[in-house]
């Protein structure tokens, strides 16, 4: 089993932190991980994107040409990215900020609405955490119980924002196991 996921969005959108949290989350299951990121040099509002390889057998490359999975954050990362998704790939968009239909039927579509069900958690800055839940949900990758993990293991140090992040990762799952 071998799983590229791309995240792109705008920087303070927290794209590099769901990678960084997907990977973490995958270290402690006992999988093979890469952790690519890259951004440009604008501390906030420039681009964004992280690419996670989960496997349970050696990763010769973090360099992915196609990826299973696409988080988008916005519109010009959809735009960017769509393409690199292989047919019969998922791609979760956080409709919050993207409207436009795919450009292919070949792959599934997830529509989150991260700001609003962020919203709902207590904080808009929780929407990356909430697409963290909706990835989860959707793949079977790994668990609920697995994300927490890996939050809390990426932000040690950052112990306040736990609860948030945990109720964010729970209701994006929630989201997509429960359609509402």
């Amino acid at each position: 089993m071998m799983v590229r996921t791309t995240f792109a969005g705008f920087g303070g959108q927290g794209v590099l932190l769901m990678g960084y949290v997907l990977s973490h989350a995958a270290m402690l299951k006992g999988l093979n991980v890469t952790y690519l990121p890259a951004y440009g040099a604008e501390m906030r509002g420039g681009t964004a994107n992280c690419t996670v390889t989960i496997s349970d057998e050696e990763i010769a490359s973090p360099v992915a040409s196609e990826v299973d999975v696409l988080v988008a954050m916005n519109a010009p990362s959809l735009d960017r990215f769509e393409n690199m998704v292989k047919p019969g790939g998922k791609i979760l968009i956080n409709s919050s900020l993207i409207s436009r239909d795919l450009n292919r039927q070949d792959v599934e579509e997830v529509r989150v609405d991260a700001v609003a069900l962020a919203r709902e958690v207590g904080s808009e800055m929780a929407a990356n955490m909430v697409m963290l839940g909706a990835l989860v949900e959707t793949t079977g990758l790994l668990t609920v119980e697995d994300a927490v993990l890996g939050m809390a293991k990426a932000t040690a140090g950052k112990e306040k924002f736990f609860g948030l992040n945990k109720a964010a990762i729970e209701r994006g799952a929630a989201f997509v196991r429960d359609g509402k």
